[in-house]
């Protein structure tokens, strides 16, 4: 039987891993089947595992690697790296059998029918891609090769890479035997992405395991430069079920720090390349390429039936966009069983060091600053790795790391991905982290909190709880969340509530937006010039300041109800008070001083004040982009603190003359004046919710904020449990939809049984007091049957 010693890309399926490899495989069948969907993929041809096994037969390298393997101690990195040295030493000594060497010239001859071609060459092993150990970044890639002998050579080094120092930890980790599986090696032509852009895409979001997103990151130049962690890439989420719909649903689009690049190398390889600042604050792709790639992550995604991990490339003499490679995502697909975990770090502390969170854990630890991959040794099982980025040299060490922090990368950068594979703590990104952070030092690494990754000074004590979400009781009374970090949204996603009962927007008001809305919408005419700059470098994205509020409050509204589609996500309208405004950038120049802002200048007041109604217009405009951008019709509006029947109509009318037509808008019960008439209200408005907070402190007559008062300050107070129980009464006649959203239900001792005796239609709570509210009601409900 004559043996297959190259195959070329279009001839290969899925089915012929054993022959090609997992990458070589995945991406023959994407040329079979999916190009005629309009994905594109490079050619190029597969070098076989026949190929491997024939020249390791012909140079006796395996007898001679399983002596060296035999003396080789796992526990030692000095044995690691002599055995890993000794061993591709034999193989670079080693030559193609004639019939091998024959057979690679033929078919690269091939694909230079129309001039010499410029190749990628890249390891396929058999167990790489495998959807419980990816192999990600472990054997080496050799770029812009051009000609025979020297893809030749680079083949050759490829078979080499598969006995690299970090390659045989792995294998180690994963309990892969070395030599039970062969290495195929991918020949692709190289995608002109140094005069572009490229990057990786996973059709998942890679921290929580959300599966309704397509992550897209983006560089400048060829993509080794986003998997070593070099610099910060542009992020982007797409949400899939709108983007189906023909929704353009760009969901959220973070700028990184993309200062240097990859570039040919003249003679083979690559350069680095300084990025101009001017072409570092642009963006490295167009909505529309955004959208394109995530098109085709789905389409990638179906016919895997799994989630993928795609790497992609943009060529800059085309302007053609390409699949370079696609295997299985392997952190959150391979999970079962469903949980949900539930930090509390204990401390008011302001953090040292801020970064991109990865991995959802908490690392302690003392520091270990270790620039040089060199040090490596100096490093000690348990520390907490702090270095300007890695690159798979690291691995070794990572595995030792009680948390790791880098200066550069993004989520998808190798600290990334090995940290999230390794279940490290990781946080990646932070700018200053080797300068800020020194040997000794003891620190708490905290990536339990969203997109943002803190570092703390010290041992910082912190309580983990564990939830079985198959426990989690069905009720009649509907448990709905409390959620005000976007971030933190794709995480409570997993929770099998009914929906958000309160999305607050004030967080992205005070950490996205950051500026007075006023003065973004008035920016021109500031003539403080240290302001002026100020706005300019937080908004640097826009020309127009006013996008800058527009864009993120649309962002963040969008990633809050992309988490819960198509369940109802009541976001309620902004409602800081006039303390909190002024405490924005620029604040100083429109807000007055208030003696009590609790009871001041806030809510429908304000939306309708002739000043401060252009920052209403520019809500309207950041939510009506969520509905009908994105595509987000499960939105619903909240307005609070409604004084009057008058002010919920001017509201209402100023909501839909904004563009806002068929969305429903309930109110805030939170003002006396809102239960006392609610017959009125709800002739007006489609329902209500519940502010206990405020409520208690209108009907006591007590300021929440005033610490002399706060033993006065009582949700559980005998008036308002009447008032509230008469207003249940009163809207179960009108037949109104009505909830609670604060977190009586959750900390106060029988308040649950008293809501549901009274037969309150939501109840709305924080994530952490989810789990705990629902069974209180499961029980209260069963009591109340009996």
């Amino acid at each position: 039987m004559n043996k297959k010693y190259t195959v070329p890309y279009e001839k290969i399926s899925y089915k012929d891993l054993p022959l090609v490899g997992g990458k070589n495989a995945s991406l023959g069948e994407m040329i079979r089947t999916l190009t005629k969907k309009g994905v594109n993929i490079p050619s190029g041809f597969a070098v076989t595992t026949e190929s491997y096994w024939s020249f390791l037969k012909e140079n006796n390298i395996e007898a001679e690697l399983k002596k060296l393997l035999k003396k080789y101690n796992r526990n030692s990195t000095k044995s690691l790296r002599e055995t890993g040295k000794k061993a591709r030493e034999v193989i670079m000594k080693g030559k193609f059998p004639v019939s091998v060497e024959s057979e690679i010239r033929k078919s690269y001859k091939k694909m230079c029918k129309s001039g010499e071609v410029t190749v990628a060459v890249r390891s396929s092993a058999v167990c790489e891609d495998a959807p419980d150990a990816s192999f990600a970044g472990q054997f080496e890639t050799f770029l812009n090769i051009t000609g025979e002998e020297n893809i030749l050579k680079a083949i050759k080094e490829c078979i080499a890479s598969s006995f690299n120092d970090r390659v045989i930890a792995y294998r180690e980790e994963k309990k892969v035997p070395h030599l039970k599986f062969a290495l195929s090696v991918g020949v692709q032509k190289m995608v002109r992405s140094d005069l572009a852009s490229s990057g990786i895409m996973f059709t998942l979001d890679t921290e929580s395991g959300f599966r309704d997103v397509v992550l897209i990151n983006s560089i400048f130049g060829i993509g080794e430069m986003i998997v070593q962690g070099s610099v910060t890439p542009d992020e982007f989420y797409v949400f899939k079920p709108t983007l189906e719909k023909k929704f353009p649903a760009i969901i959220r689009k973070d700028m990184g720090r993309k200062t240097k690049e990859f570039v040919y190398k003249k003679g083979g390889g690559l350069l680095e390349k300084k990025v101009s600042e001017k072409r570092a604050a642009t963006f490295s792709i167009t909505d529309e390429e955004i959208l394109t790639l995530a098109k085709w992550g789905v389409i990638i995604e179906k016919h895997y039936k799994r989630p993928q991990d795609i790497e992609w490339a943009k060529d800059g003499e085309t302007g053609e966009l390409f699949i370079v490679q696609s295997r299985p995502e392997t952190i959150h697909a391979p999970k079962k069983k469903r949980t949900y975990k539930e930090y509390n770090l204990e401390t008011d502390k302001k953090p040292l060091l801020e970064g991109i969170a990865v991995g959802e854990k908490i690392g302690k630890g003392k520091v270990n600053v270790i620039k040089d991959v060199k040090n490596i040794e100096k490093f000690k099982k348990g520390e907490v790795l702090v270095t300007r980025m890695t690159d798979p040299d690291w691995v070794s060490i990572m595995r030792l790391a009680s948390a790791i922090i880098t200066d550069e990368g993004g989520k998808t950068a190798h600290a990334s991905i090995v940290g999230r594979e390794l279940g490290v703590p990781t946080i990646v990104g932070t700018g200053k982290g080797t300068e800020v952070l020194k040997s000794g030092m003891n620190v708490t690494v905290d990536c339990t909190q969203g997109l943002n990754g803190r570092v703390y000074k010290g041992d910082v004590p912190y309580q983990v709880k564990e939830y079985d979400l198959s426990k989690v009781p069905t009720t009649r009374t509907k448990v709905t969340l409390n959620v005000g970090t976007p971030e933190m949204a794709f995480r409570a996603s997993h929770l099998p509530c009914s929906g958000v009962g309160l999305a607050r927007v004030e967080f992205v008001l005070a950490e996205k937006i950051r500026v007075h809305p006023l003065a973004l919408y008035h920016y021109e005419k500031i003539k403080d010039k240290k302001l002026k700059k100020e706005i300019a470098e937080i908004t640097i994205e826009h020309k127009d300041k006013k996008e800058h509020f527009i864009k993120e409050l649309a962002e963040g509204i969008a990633q809050i109800s992309a988490a819960f589609y198509p369940q109802e996500v009541i976001v309620r309208l902004s409602d800081f008070k006039t303390n909190e405004y002024k405490n924005l950038v620029g604040g100083y120049l429109y807000e007055n001083e208030e003696s009590n802002p609790m009871i001041g200048f806030r809510g429908a007041s304000r939306y309708l004040d002739e000043k401060f109604y252009p920052a209403f217009k520019m809500e309207c405009q950041a939510i009506k982009r969520a509905i009908n951008v994105f595509g987000l019709k499960n939105i619903s509006l909240m307005v609070p603190f409604c004084r009057s029947v008058d002010e919920g109509k001017k509201v209402k009318k100023l909501i839909r003359e904004e563009g806002i037509k068929n969305t429903k808008i309930y109110v805030m019960a939170e003002i006396p004046s809102n239960l006392i008439l609610a017959e009125d209200f709800s002739k007006v408005f489609d329902g209500f919710s519940i502010g206990s907070n405020d409520l208690a402190q209108l009907v006591l007559g007590v300021d929440r904020d005033n610490a002399l008062l706060s033993k006065k300050y009582d949700e559980n107070n005998p008036a308002i449990r009447k008032a509230v129980a008469e207003f249940l009464a009163e809207t179960r006649k009108l037949k109104e939809s009505v909830g609670i959203c604060g977190e009586a239900p959750a900390i106060i001792p029988g308040f649950v049984e008293f809501l549901v005796e009274n037969k309150m239609g939501y109840v709305s709570v924080n994530p952490d007091s989810f789990v705990n509210t629902a069974k209180k009601i499961s029980r209260a409900e069963k009591k109340l049957r009996k």
